[in-house]
């Protein structure tokens, strides 16, 4: 084991692995048995099964709630084994650990890499022959605890071009002058319905949602539609979502993961429903 540094950063945690398995506690076993004063942050485990669409859209809607410094591991990794680069990457908020695969090109998006490198030291893992099928627990674990607790991150591999980072190929919002076109990129607890349609297209504008063949009006808050009724709205994440006053909007509408929809632009005494 590597004599621990005095600096204790947070290390946040996502992944696709569920509640189900032990593949979570392994991994904080691991950050533990590196240093165990960390304090290891759960973002979400119930990432679809190897949807880096939805891992990337959890991470830019909370990083930016962590101290600066703050080391998020993201593992959600369908070409584990493969030749897929394991990264780590330097940002103005703190770092980033886990597959090259796409996962945090949306944070890049807002916040460029400072540095980059691609993982080949060893030294960091928790072993010099890790698994074909778990680098979450043999290289990204130990790696994310190292930089928490100081090491720097030109001691963990070889610095790679930021520029040759994958990005990966989501679905964007169009706009015309009358509406503007997008999809469904997650799915919450709740049933809400949250597309990629960000909050500025829609200010200080009337406006609806289109979908499935059903006209939902734009509102405010959930209590302006009788309770059950459908409503669509920005969320606190600050994208359009479609949701159901009491109700869960994704059982309720039949309506999933990159379902298309339309916002509609509306005259001020235009009825949504007319």
């Amino acid at each position: 084991m590597l004599e621990h540094h005095v600096n204790h950063a947070l290390v946040t945690l996502l992944s696709d692995f569920g509640d189900r398995d032990v593949y979570v506690a392994v991994m904080k076993g691991v950050i533990a048995q590196v240093n165990p004063k960390l304090q290891v942050v759960d973002l979400m485990h119930q990432v679809p099964a190897q949807d880096i669409a939805v891992a990337r859209f959890c991470l830019i809607n909370a990083y930016p709630y962590f101290p600066q410094g703050t080391v998020h591991l993201a593992v959600v990794d369908p070409g584990v084994g493969s030749q897929r680069k394991a990264i780590a990457v330097k940002f103005a908020g703190g770092f980033l650990v886990g597959p090259d695969n796409g996962i945090f090109s949306g944070v890049l998006a807002q916040n460029p890499a400072i540095t980059s490198v691609e993982l080949t030291n060893p030294q960091y893992w928790r072993t010099s022959q890790p698994s074909k099928t778990f680098h979450g627990r043999d290289i990204f674990a130990p790696v994310a605890a190292h930089l928490a607790s100081g090491v720097s991150i030109q001691q963990l591999g070889q610095e790679i071009d930021p520029r040759s980072l994958v990005k990966l190929n989501v679905k964007q919002c169009n706009q015309t002058k009358t509406a503007v076109t997008g999809c469904i990129q997650y799915i919450d607890h709740f049933g809400n319905l949250v597309s990629n349609i960000p909050e500025s297209y829609v200010q200080a504008k009337k406006w609806c949602v289109q979908i499935s063949g059903v006209m939902i009006p734009g509102c405010e808050t959930y209590s302006d539609v009788p309770f059950g009724d459908a409503i669509a709205l920005v969320g606190s994440h600050g994208w359009v979502e479609i949701a159901v006053n009491g109700g869960n909007a994704h059982l309720q509408m039949h309506i999933n993961f990159y379902d298309r929809l339309e916002v509609l632009f509306l005259h001020k005494n235009q009825n949504a429903l007319a």
